[in-house]
């Protein structure tokens, strides 16, 4: 039962926001920390994307967990659906058909923002709102940084480098690329030598 009148309760619910959100402030400041600069809420984009990296052609979603029922699972029952709630997301008790039907809206839409992203060839990032939490943001943080470099060597680094295999250093087959600096506006260093993808 809730313990809010239903005015109090749309008033919370109306003040939520959907912009400059913590969750999205903690992915902004641990990336411009670590040197990556992006633009905000790109509208030329589907799903004005919260962060939007063009050197590294990814758009980051920072998305509550609520909003977009994370690891909710959907199942139908007497062709109506029923959503179990998760861990980071419990679904309200009363008017819950609303939000089963809105939740489950907000996850098709991202779906197919996703996928037009994706024909459009950029790279997308989902962070989750629970993956933020301070026992697991650095790790969270650390590893977006990871995925950031590691799109960039792929998407700039995709022909062999042919004096290494005259040196013996690769095997026929295995891409080996040669050790090289590249730096941007923001001091980000990346470096890489005999790097295999399969």
């Amino acid at each position: 039962m809730d313990k809010l009148t239903p005015q109090q309760r749309h008033r919370n619910m109306a003040a939520i926001r959907s912009k400059d959100t913590k969750p999205e402030m903690i992915v902004r400041r641990g990336l411009w920390k670590r040197g990556f600069r992006y633009r905000l809420n790109d509208r030329r984009l589907p799903g004005h994307p919260d962060l939007v990296l063009r050197k590294y052609r990814t758009c980051v979603f920072v998305n509550g967990c609520f909003w977009h029922g994370h690891e909710i699972q959907f199942t139908m029952h007497n062709s109506q659906f029923i959503m179990e709630s998760s861990a980071c997301c419990k679904i309200p008790r009363t008017n819950r058909e609303f939000w089963v039907a809105k939740i489950r809206r907000n996850k098709e839409r991202d779906r197919e923002e996703l996928r037009k992203l994706a024909a459009m060839g950029w790279h997308c990032i989902t962070v989750w709102e629970c993956e933020l939490t301070s026992k697991r943001r650095e790790e969270t943080l650390e590893s977006i940084a990871f995925t950031l470099n590691h799109i960039w060597l792929q998407d700039h680094c995709l022909q062999p480098h042919s004096q290494a295999f005259s040196k013996g250093r690769g095997e026929p087959g295995e891409m080996v690329y040669p050790l090289f600096e590249e730096e941007d506006d923001g001091g980000v260093l990346m470096a890489a030598e005999e790097v295999s993808y399969e």
